[in-house]
């Protein structure tokens, strides 16, 4: 990672109120690394440069943390090269992680990077999110989406996974308010409702995000 991509990423943790660590600079600069080697080799990402995947993959996906606390059990849906799972569990250390692709080879990217960074309690799992629920029902305080689907298609397949007090999360560009608002009687239906609905600017870059936040709806 050259010098100006690292700047970008410390400035824009920052603006997030994140203080990173040399040690977690560290991780990502590894990481970095490792993505644009892999990236060569299989389609981890298209984006290419250092600087964007400063900002619109570590950046990005640390905007979470507006969110997600350092406690309890994140499932991230539709990870590819390992956002938002890896960059959160770097400054999150004592969150447990399953990170859950249906491409074998993204998978095992992110299991190589996770035994790089020695990352605990971190689990990357090569199945379709639609068979989670046979085996993880009920199990997660956080569930992640970042860009996988329509909220609908999201919250369909993952609510039988979310603790009764769980939320869900999806991670939106522009026009994600109206994508919230529209998948609000689809979200009825399937008995939850959103919760909070945060808008931003992304650091440095001021592109428009969303981050809607969704949860069961008491019987």
């Amino acid at each position: 990672m050259n010098e100006t991509a690292k700047k970008l990423l410390v400035t824009g943790a920052t603006e997030l109120g994140l203080h990173l660590t040399s040690a977690q600079l560290g991780n990502f600069y590894t990481y970095a690394g490792e993505l644009t080697k892999w990236s060569k080799k299989i389609n981890l990402t298209a984006i290419k440069t250092d600087e964007e995947i400063a900002l619109k993959h570590f950046v990005d996906s640390l905007t979470l943390a507006k969110v997600v606390k350092n406690k309890g059990r994140l499932l991230d849906i539709g990870s590819g090269g390992g956002f938002p799972a890896i960059p959160l569990k770097i400054v999150l250390h004592d969150l447990h992680v399953m990170s859950v692709d249906a491409v074998e080879k993204k998978v095992i990217f992110q299991r190589h990077v996770a035994r790089l960074l020695h990352l605990h309690d971190f689990e990357a799992v090569h199945v379709r999110g639609e068979e989670l629920a046979k085996s993880h029902a009920g199990q997660f305080d956080w569930i992640v989406s970042r860009a996988f689907s329509d909220i609908p298609t999201f919250a369909a397949m993952t609510l039988p996974l979310l603790k009764s007090d769980g939320r869900l999360i999806a991670m939106k560009g522009r026009g994600g308010r109206d994508e919230a608002e529209a998948a609000k009687g689809a979200l009825d239906d399937l008995g939850a409702r959103i919760a909070e609905l945060l808008e931003f600017r992304l650091p440095v870059s001021g592109d428009s995000r969303y981050i809607v936040v969704m949860e069961k709806v008491a019987d």
